[in-house]
């Protein structure tokens, strides 16, 4: 008797040996048809997997989020085979899932091209109609090796030959077109109803750039039309709000090729960029940061004491002089460091919290920069608490509440919170990373916050949270991180008296809520497409006239609202009002205003906001209260 245990803690009960669908189809058969496979004991298979032991069961469907990461990997396969069909000298090398979606490497020497893409789709729609059945084999690596090559892949059969000997490999089988994978897939290509095929790049066989350049097919894979549809809508959008192209339109910034990865910002985007940066400046003082300057270039050996050298001197970029080499910072907190030890510090004066908009550079590969999101040359509004062991959970708490308010004030409402534990190359003992990582979780689960836990994504000196924004297209951006770190400080010698009068290292917190100010202006011009609520855009408002004799009045109310503080400016050019009107408006400020004779004659100002809505005519000063109340 084998005794299977389901996820609501049932038991059913077989004679013999039952696949994970035998399981499912005993259930009610709307079950068996939803199965794509199953996860026995923790582990995942296939929906033909044979349990012949006692175990717990969990069927995956199309509604679990590891049924769509089998769809996208089926999908793959899938996208493979239809490949060859059309193309049978391409020869195929890895095709791994990937964020959405999913892309397969091909050797073929004539190269795809966009319409070759449309043929590749058609023909996929073609296999899934035939339903073909999915089936696992088992080969040894040698057969294997022999298998693949007799196929004439080649490059699947060098895969394999990297794998040790002794290893049993598993195979899966669709039709004519057989590849190497560990699985599990989905019963038969009939699952997969929901994809399409997006682009096509290079890619270097293994990564290595000594290789041969191979072709890479992008796709993407859903459990349902619906899905699919909705996620090319927000591509779309992502489109029209690529920061890069509104950059551009509202004049904010550019960057160029003598310059790699620095922003060279307009006056409107610097305006943004000091908005985001003041108003974050002010959060610092309101909560008792003593904001710090620190050098650019630091001497060698202080990266190397701190640990930063070996595990980031990659990153870095040097130089030297008077026979000393000296790296750009790529971080602030050896520095604070270096701040926090002039004097010697009591219990009694932690905890203190340092602040610095920290400019930093860092050699990023030159494939990975994307407009202002990823750059070389970055601001943190980077922050670092030195406290005792006692005051970590209250100084943890207070952060958290803290940026949870800032994201709220940005206009971001979804936030996601991971933990990132110890990596695999780190400094500092395992007792170390064991305190570090308690204190952390203790921390959420005290607030009642739920977490995702990501093992070994942790920074090299200590575990972190991580605060992950959902913008209006649902996108996650990493930007908030909280990171507590027993090791550099001791590293460094940073120590302060306890109520015993003995030397004691501190508790250093790493912590920034905006991150790279750069990335998160970027983000925001992104999230409002360009049009930023009033407290954020760097113009708030344009004053028109109607004709010349008008000047002197638009002069006068610019400079009145100015002097308010407010961000205003004009256009007197000799053109129609529509025309201004139209033109501006595709600049997406919160107010027009408009001055006429009217509003000449009765010392007013007609409003209108931005999308066209007239609020009419008012006072100078009414216009105030009404743009500081927003």
């Amino acid at each position: 008797m084998i005794e299977i245990t389901l996820p609501d803690g049932s038991i059913r009960e077989f004679d013999n040996p039952v696949t994970v669908m035998d399981v499912a189809k005993s259930i009610g058969s709307g079950l068996a048809k939803a199965t794509l496979a199953g996860e026995v004991d923790g582990k995942l298979v296939d929906a033909s997997h044979e349990i012949n032991t006692n175990a717990s069961l969990s069927i995956v469907t199309d509604k679990d989020e590891k049924g769509l990461e089998i769809i996208r990997h089926s999908t793959a396969h899938l996208m493979a085979q239809a490949t060859q069909m059309l193309y049978p000298e391409a020869q195929v090398t890895i095709g791994p899932v990937i964020d959405d979606g999913f892309y397969y490497d091909f050797s073929y020497k004539d190269g795809f091209t966009e319409s070759d893409l449309e043929k590749i789709e058609k023909n996929m729609s073609k296999l899934v109609s035939q339903n073909l059945a999915v089936k696992r084999f088992e080969l040894s690596r040698d057969d294997a090796v022999d298998f693949f090559k007799n196929k004439g892949e080649f490059y699947k059969a060098e895969i394999i030959e990297s794998i040790p000997q002794d290893e049993i490999l598993s195979l899966y089988e669709q039709g004519d077109f057989v590849d190497l994978c560990r699985g599990p897939h989905v019963p038969s290509t009939g699952k997969l109803k929901a994809f399409k095929l997006m682009k096509l790049a290079g890619a270097y066989w293994r990564g290595d750039s000594n290789n041969e350049m191979l072709q890479r097919v992008y796709g993407t894979a859903w459990s349902n039309k619906q899905d699919l549809e909705e996620y090319i809508h927000r591509l779309e959008e992502a489109e029209k709000r690529d920061h890069r192209k509104i950059g551009k339109k509202q004049n904010l910034f550019h960057v160029q090729e003598e310059a790699p990865g620095m922003v060279f910002w307009h006056e409107k985007g610097w305006t943004l960029y000091q908005i985001v940066e003041q108003y974050m400046r002010s959060i610092f003082r309101s909560n008792d940061y003593k904001e710090v300057h620190t050098p650019q270039l630091i001497d060698r050996s202080l990266w190397e004491k701190s640990g930063h050298w070996d595990k980031f001197g990659d990153a870095m970029f040097t130089t030297n002089s008077e026979n000393r080499d000296y790296a750009i910072k790529p971080m602030n907190c050896p520095a604070h460091i270096q701040i926090y030890k002039q004097g010697l510090k009591s219990y009694r004066d932690l905890p203190i919290r340092l602040a610095e908009f920290g400019s930093c550079h860092r050699n990023e590969p030159s494939g990975t920069l994307h407009g202002i999101m990823r750059v070389r040359n970055f601001t943190q509004d980077d922050g670092h608490i030195f406290c005792t062991d006692e005051q970590v959970q209250s100084e943890v708490s207070n952060f958290i509440d803290l940026t949870y308010d800032v994201y709220k004030h940005f206009g971001f409402e979804n936030v996601d919170i991971k933990l990132s534990t110890r990596p695999e190359k780190r400094v500092g003992s395992d007792e170390v990373w064991d305190r570090a990582e308690k204190a952390l979780q203790e921390a959420l689960d005290n607030k009642g916050i739920q977490w995702e836990l990501q093992e070994g994504e942790g920074a090299f000196y200590g575990p972190k949270i991580e605060f992950v924004l959902r913008d209006c297209l649902n996108r996650e951006w990493q930007c908030g991180t909280l990171q507590v770190d027993f090791s550099m400080p001791e590293r460094l010698e940073a120590t302060y008296v306890d109520e015993e009068g003995n030397k004691r290292t501190p508790v250093m917190l790493h912590r920034a809520i905006v991150g790279s100010l750069e990335r998160f202006v970027g983000i925001l011009i992104e999230h409002y497409e360009g049009a930023f609520p009033s407290w954020l855009a760097p113009i708030q408002g344009i004053i028109l006239n109607i004709s010349e004799k008008h000047l002197e009045y638009v002069k006068r109310v610019e400079k009145d609202l100015k002097d308010k503080g407010l961000r205003i400016i004009s256009d007197l050019r000799n053109e129609k009002i529509g025309f201004k009107i139209r033109e501006h408006s595709m600049q997406r400020y919160p107010f027009i205003l408009v001055v006429g004779d009217r509003e000449m004659e009765s010392d007013q100002i007609s409003v209108r906001r931005r999308g066209g809505e007239d609020v009419g005519s008012m006072s100078v000063d009414a216009f105030i209260e009404l743009i500081n109340k927003e």
